[in-house]
């Protein structure tokens, strides 16, 4: 079963426990636009309770070349363009770009485990979606950018603390600043990337880390993935708490305890 959004850039598609989100604009690097971000937010928004695993990627030879060139216009009239948003009362622009951001915060929602399948560039925006995700997998082509601060602008589509939780602050600070591209090696040797694999190999390597996933019991799984975000920013005496009620829970439900 799949579904297009109503510009055809977005496609879904259910397999089981699995859902994965295709950007579907390959004859512009999958570039995103409002559209976009609001296909992705339907998509979050849209979650049933049987999806474990959901799987981000980009049609064609690039996962995400970042914004459409078009929103970089500073004319009015451009639905979603840094003219508009410009001449937007604070409130109001702040509110859109809420709505821009939800297209992302979505993938660390509680029951799911997500995955982006990185291939060719990821840049900007396209970035900012690939650190959305709970894992990365990096094609050994794939390049990672934030060029935003180079053209005046900041990341605002989550990525600055998706970044900083992983690969701490001074890495991201100083991937941010810069602009540099970071390539499929590095990215793996800081953290970023989970793996890396020959192009080839990608979709073998999803299917084989989707089967991993789901083989534990729903119920340990996602508590144990729960314990694990919760960590990020608990102390220790709240995380040790997190620990102990989680595993009661388990206990009573192994017990048939409800």
């Amino acid at each position: 079963m799949s579904s297009p959004d109503p510009d055809g850039w977005v496609r879904t598609s259910r397999e089981g426990p699995v859902l994965t989100v295709t950007l579907d604009r390959a004859d512009q690097l999958n570039a995103q636009t409002p559209a976009t971000w609001a296909a992705l937010a339907e998509a979050g928004r849209t979650l049933d309770d049987g999806v474990r695993v959901v799987v981000v990627r980009g049609e064609g030879r690039a996962f995400s070349a970042g914004l459409d060139r078009s929103l970089f216009s500073t004319e009015p009239g451009v639905d979603g363009g840094l003219g508009d948003l410009a001449r937007m009362p604070d409130d109001l622009a702040q509110e859109r770009i809420g709505r821009y951001q939800a297209g992302f915060r979505w993938l660390r929602s509680p029951g799911i485990v997500s995955i982006a399948a990185v291939q060719g560039h990821a840049i900007g925006a396209g970035a900012q979606l690939a650190l959305a995700c709970d894992l990365r997998v990096f094609t050994e082509d794939a390049q990672l950018r934030l060029p935003e601060a180079t053209l005046g602008l900041v990341p605002d589509l989550t990525g600055t603390s998706n970044l900083v939780e992983l690969i701490g602050y001074s890495r991201a600070l100083e991937l941010c600043l810069t602009g540099r591209a970071m390539g499929a090696s590095e990215a793996r040797a800081v953290g970023l990337a989970n793996l890396v694999v020959p192009a080839e190999q990608l979709d073998a390597t999803i299917d084989d880390l989707i089967a991993a996933l789901t083989a534990p019991p729903v119920g340990a799984s996602r508590a144990t993935a729960a314990l694990v975000r919760s960590a990020v920013r608990n102390t220790h005496e709240e995380q040790d708490l997190a620990e102990r009620t989680a595993q009661v829970q388990r206990l009573r439900e192994l017990a048939g305890g409800g």
